[in-house]
Order: structure tokens, then C-alpha cells, then sequence
């Protein structure tokens, strides 16, 4: 699996350099004067010199922190059968189900333990409105999961498993420090066939597909498919740095485009929901678009009665500031004002007529009807 370009400089050293790269999670430094033309007559010195010979060492220490997870939802009318249990083991599970219970609804999804006493992370639409959520580890075990909390506006959620002994658990990484073209390792229950691992690199970053004003996605080229929903994204240190959310697909398969969310956003919500059981995020009641002229956000609607109506905002009005932030985007903005803390005053600097004024707004604790609409 060693990289065509440098194949010829891998003979002895290449393995050693692989293995320093699954132990630090860094790419090998590139060589002294990278990037200045050589002299005349000198091979030049190829910017990429190795990539591991093989996944399985990592593999072999993430694996048992990557769980299956099934959930059965109850319904009063029969349903049709789910896509990420058509064509896969659990369809014929699903079927004897149906013709038992016909009020049965079973799907496939994916998480990853974060803490010994067998928290997990998963995908808030993997087990919304669950009636029962089955969690199955790497040695086959299985135990019936308790929900501790939903963030339904960044898909997160947090279940707990009790097995009585401490559990292997994930550690996190910084997505920060993850850049295009990285080498990740993908893991997941891919239409509800079990434990599976997929290698890519890291596409793009800041990806907005439209799922919610939070949207800030790292692009997967690694293989991720029906049932991934909620697994972890690893980098070759072995630690988490997303969180596997959506794909996009013309067939329902995947064809290299994967999204998962940032370790950056998904662990301070994660800590949250263990400690409160759900998100309280700061709202002010005002719908808001891009502007250019001048940069900011640009107040479309003022809802009635709301924080940004007693502020004293108005529809035209430009924000340019919120504190000492400058406001470029209303993505930015609905952003910022929903991680302020409720009850907390803000200062908006907004252009009204081409005149520059002054506002203050007490942020009110968003409603749970918000969580879909950009406000």
C-alpha cells in the first residue's frame, strides 16, 4: 500500500517512518529546503514520502471502542421496509419482526464508547424517538442502552450502557489540527452488517449541505455508508476527530462523498448533554441574511415580543458587530448569539439607514420549535 510516488525510497525505512506516523498521528516531516527548486542535475524531493503499510495496528487499538447500535421504534400502521436495512443481514431479522409485530420498527446505526463507565456518542437520528435501543460491542455482546441527551440541531446524542466492568473508550483528537488531504480511518455498522473499517483522506473543510444553521462539516472521500450514522472519525493517532453524519448519494451508496461533524463542535456538546441531558443555546428572535454592503447581517423579520424585538431591532437593519466580534456572515451570527448564554446582555453595532447605531439585547433561551429554523 506504499505511495507509487516514493515506493523506491521505502525499502528499509519506510516502515518505521508509517509506524511513527499510526503513533503521533503526524505526517513525516518533509525534508530541509521542501518547496525551493533543486539544483540542476537533483531529483526532487517528492512531498509525499509514505503512508502506513497498513491500517491494522490502528485498527487493532480503536476497534473495541466502535459500537453497533439497533433501534426498535413502536407504530400503530406497517411501514415500509428502511433502507439501511434493505439488502443487509438485518432484513430478514426485520421481516420476522414484522410478521410477529407488525408495530416494530428496527434500524441500524453506529457510536463510539467516550468514558469507562460506557457513555457513547451517536447520531441524534439514529435514536430519536427510540423504544428501545440495543447496543452491541466488537465481542458480540449486547445491552439495552438508556438516552442521556439530544442536541436535534447539531444531530448529536449521548447514550449510556451499563456492563458492570470498565469499557474501552475512545480518546478525542483536535479537529482543529486536521488539514485537507489528511489521512482518517472511518468506522461504523454499514447497513447493519457489524464492525467495519474504511481509510480515506480528509476532502474539504467547512462544509455547509444545508442540515442546519451549524453546519461546518469535514468531506470524507473514505467509504460511508447507511448505518455509519454515528460513528467515529480517527485520525491515524487513533483519536477522534468527527463524527459521522450524512452522506450524499444519487444511489443510496456511497460514492466518496461523506460528511462528519468536527471533534471541535461534537465534544463541547457531548460534555453538555452528560451534565444537563440537553442544549440551552441563546436566541434572539431575528431572521437574518447575508450582507455586503456594508459586511454584516442583515435583519429580514423581527419576531414579536422577542429579545431582538425589545433590543429595539428592525427589519433592514444591518448588524456589524456583536461585542468585540466582527459579524461578516449571518451564519456568524446565529452562531455566536447561540452560544451565548441565556440571560446574558450583548452589544450589536448595526447600520440603520447608512447611520451607525448602538443596541443592547438580553438573549433568551431558544425555543425547542427553533431547532430547525435560522433565528
Amino acid at each position: 500500500m506504499a505511495c507509487g510516488l516514493a515506493w523506491s525510497l521505502l525499502a528499509q525505512s519506510g516502515a518505521a517512518k508509517a509506524a511513527d506516523t499510526l503513533s503521533t498521528g503526524q505526517t513525516p516531516g518533509h525534508a530541509a529546503g521542501m518547496g525551493e527548486e533543486p539544483p540542476p542535475g537533483q531529483t526532487p524531493v517528492p512531498l509525499v514520502e509514505s503512508r502506513p503499510l497498513s491500517f491494522a495496528p490502528l485498527v487493532r487499538r480503536i476497534a473495541p471502542t466502535v459500537v453497533n447500535i439497533a433501534v426498535t421504534r413502536e407504530s400503530e400502521t406497517q411501514h415500509k421496509l428502511p433502507s439501511s436495512v434493505r439488502g443487509t443481514p438485518l432484513e430478514h431479522r426485520y421481516r420476522e419482526r414484522m410478521r410477529q409485530h407488525w408495530n416494530d420498527l428496527l434500524e441500524a446505526g453506529s457510536g463510539f464508547i467516550i468514558d469507562p463507565d460506557g457513555s457513547i456518542v451517536t447520531n441524534g437520528h439514529v435514536v430519536a424517538d427510540a423504544d428501545r435501543i440495543t447496543v452491541s460491542l466488537m465481542d458480540g455482546q449486547e445491552f439495552t442502552a438508556t438516552p442521556v441527551g439530544i442536541d436535534p440541531l447539531t444531530d448529536i446524542a449521548v447514550i449510556k450502557i451499563n456492563t458492570g466492568k470498565p469499557m474501552p473508550y475512545a480518546q478525542w483528537g483536535d479537529s482543529r489540527l486536521v488539514q485537507v488531504g489528511d489521512w482518517i480511518l472511518a468506522a461504523g455498522n454499514p447497513f447493519g452488517l457489524g464492525s467495519s473499517v474504511t481509510a480515506g483522506i480528509v476532502s474539504a473543510r467547512g462544509r455547509d449541505i444545508g442540515a442546519s444553521p451549524f453546519d461546518d462539516f469535514l468531506q470524507l472521500d473514505a467509504p460511508i455508508n447507511p448505518g455509519n450514522s454515528g460513528g467515529p472519525t480517527f485520525n491515524m493517532a487513533g483519536q477522534v476527530v468527527a463524527l459521522n453524519t450524512a452522506i450524499v448519494s444519487p444511489t443510496g451508496g456511497s460514492v466518496g462523498l461523506g460528511f462528519s461533524i468536527p471533534s471541535e463542535i461534537v465534544r463541547p456538546i457531548v460534555e453538555t448533554l452528560r451534565k444537563t441531558g440537553h442544549m440551552d443555546r441563546g436566541w434572539l428572535g431575528a431572521t437574518l441574511k447575508d450582507s455586503t454592503n456594508p459586511l454584516g447581517a442583515q435583519v429580514t423579520e423581527v419576531d414579536r415580543d422577542s429579545p431582538a424585538a425589545h433590543a429595539g431591532l428592525r427589519r433592514g437593519d444591518i448588524v456589524t458587530r456583536l461585542n468585540d466580534e466582527r459579524v461578516e456572515s449571518a451564519r456568524f451570527m446565529i452562531r455566536a448569539v447561540a452560544a451565548a448564554a441565556p440571560g446574558k446582555t450583548v452589544a450589536l453595532s448595526i447600520t440603520r439607514h447608512a447611520q451607525p447605531l448602538e443596541l443592547k439585547a438580553l438573549v433568551g433561551h431558544r425555543p425547542l420549535t427553533e431547532d430547525t429554523d435560522p433565528h
